[in-house]
């Protein structure tokens, strides 16, 4: 598994295939997928998934800037609760309100995908959608909690787990 996903050292898991039709792991996130700050749409990427194993209830994703320069990375999504029928989120699934699921504020505090918008002079960022099989239908989690939280439920309800990563390059200072 590669070193992109931020839970394998906590909570190691067999393998799913995540996929995506906009965008290729290990290449460049594009533009309509980032900040509209700097010319995206604030859009979330389509996201699939396979190889789910017996017993997954629900499906959590998140996306983890581990290069933020914050010590502790960014979480910029984090939606939890997804049906265990459901095996893929169309583009823009991460809007305000797009789901009906349990969508955690991120690190801006916002119910929502916030687009990748790293700041200058501050290199190469990767941005990782991971996508977990999860035991239980539902995870108790208050909304106003952070994605933090959800990370801990998932390190004892993870089934399987799989991921994507885009990148980003910052802006020169």
């Amino acid at each position: 598994m590669s070193t992109d996903d931020p839970y394998a050292s906590v909570t190691p898991a067999p393998s799913l295939e995540v996929r995506s039709d906009d965008f290729t792991h290990g290449e460049e996130l594009p533009v309509e997928f980032r900040d509209p700050e700097i010319g995206g749409k604030q859009t979330s990427p389509q996201l699939s998934w396979s190889g789910v194993p017996a017993g997954t209830k629900s499906f959590a994703i998140t996306c983890y800037d581990p290069d933020a320069p914050t010590g502790v990375g960014f979480m910029h999504w984090a939606v939890a609760n997804i049906p265990a029928g459901v095996t893929s989120l169309p583009a823009g699934a991460g809007a305000p309100g797009a789901t009906g699921m349990l969508t955690l504020p991120n690190d801006i505090r916002l119910p929502q995908y916030v687009g990748p918008n790293p700041p200058p002079g501050s290199g190469r960022h990767r941005y990782v959608f991971v996508v977990h099989a999860v035991d239980v239908e539902v995870l108790e989690i208050d909304p106003g909690l952070t994605p933090t939280v959800l990370g801990f439920n998932l390190h004892f309800h993870t089934l399987a787990r799989g991921h994507m990563t885009g990148w980003v390059d910052a802006a020169e200072a």
